[in-house]
C-alpha cells in the first residue's frame, strides 16, 4: 500500500511541474490567462498530493504498536480482543 500511495505522490508532482513549465515555457506564448489557470491548478496539487502520501490505510495498523507501557499495552489489547502470548 505504501508503494502505491509514493507512486500517486509521484505521479501528482509530476503532474504539477509539468503544468508549470508548460504554462510558461508554451502556454503563455498563446493565452496569458490559460498559463495563469494552470498554474493555480499546479498550486493546489502539492497539498493534495501530501494528503495522499500522509493517508492511512486501511492495512497501515499504526495504532496496534505497543507504546512500551505494558499496563496501558494489556489495557488496550483487551479492549480490541486481542491477547499477547
Amino acid at each position: 500500500m505504501y508503494a502505491r500511495r509514493r507512486h500517486v505522490y509521484f505521479a501528482m508532482m509530476g503532474t504539477c511541474l509539468a503544468l508549470f513549465v508548460l504554462a510558461w515555457g508554451v502556454v503563455r506564448l498563446w493565452s496569458v490567462p490559460v498559463a495563469v489557470g494552470m498554474c493555480v491548478v499546479a498550486m493546489v496539487i502539492p497539498p493534495l498530493a501530501a494528503m495522499v502520501a500522509n493517508r492511512r490505510g486501511p492495512d497501515d495498523r499504526w495504532w496496534d504498536d505497543p507504546s512500551g507501557d505494558p499496563k496501558s499495552d494489556e489495557w488496550w489489547d483487551e479492549l480490541d480482543d486481542k491477547r499477547r502470548p
